[in-house]
């Protein structure tokens, strides 16, 4: 694991903080055209699989929601799962939640979100190393789960599934997922018990990186899973 002094210098050398995206009320480490990392291969990146480095269609409509709604979350207690750059996190904390718990297994997003927090002038976001899927139960109260662009495999989408079967009480709480329309969101059995709340024109640059997704969405779950 990087020292995370390095991590940081790292992470400044090869992002740019950015507000060119679907919500510019906040600035975000992030690789974008201007960075030589844009059009690098794996082999010359200094990260292994930096996808925190990317504003995921999902992730970019499900924190414009937040910003578009902020009832629903002042005072609620919040959990962001596969938090990435942490951006429905930090919307969340800027529309007055209580309680924001950013979660990610990779260490260098944690990092990320940390400048992220401290580069919008937040505090108080709790962060998460936790593999939630891996049979990890849930010992507090949570108002929200966020998922943006989790369901980018069938398999892992089954794994995100079974878990919230498992672990989450839908009596006390609701859960809301951003995603482009992917296929093996589209295809899931779960579909059926989600109802579409918002639809937003991706950014031309988000289309670039997104094979063409024209459009980001957010679902409520509204039933339950079978």
């Amino acid at each position: 694991m990087l020292n995370k002094s390095f991590l940081r210098r790292l992470i400044r050398q090869n992002t740019k903080l950015t507000r060119k995206h679907l919500t510019p009320e906040l600035g975000l480490y992030l690789i974008t055209p201007e960075c030589h990392l844009w059009t690098a291969n794996a082999f010359d990146s200094p990260f292994d699989d930096p996808f925190w480095a990317f504003y995921w269609p999902g992730g970019q409509a499900l924190t414009r929601f937040i910003f578009d709604n902020p009832l629903r979350f002042q005072n609620k207690t919040i959990l962001d799962v596969g938090s990435g750059c942490g951006s429905a996190a930090l919307a969340s904390k800027i529309v007055g939640a209580r309680t924001v718990i950013a979660n990610d297994i990779d260490f260098a997003a944690l990092t990320a979100i940390e400048m992220n927090i401290t580069s919008n002038g937040l505090g108080n976001i709790h962060l998460n190393s936790k593999n939630l899927l891996s049979g990890y139960s849930l010992d507090m109260k949570l108002d929200y789960i966020l998922m943006g662009d989790m369901f980018y495999d069938p398999d892992f989408a089954d794994s995100i599934s079974n878990w919230l079967e498992n672990s989450v009480d839908f009596k006390t709480t609701s859960l809301l997922i951003g995603d482009p329309g992917r296929l093996s969101f589209n295809n899931h059995p779960m579909q059926r018990f989600l109802t579409k709340v918002a639809e937003y024109n991706l950014p031309e640059t988000c289309q670039l990186e997104n094979s063409g997704f024209t459009h980001g969405c957010v679902w409520e779950y509204n039933g339950m899973f079978i």
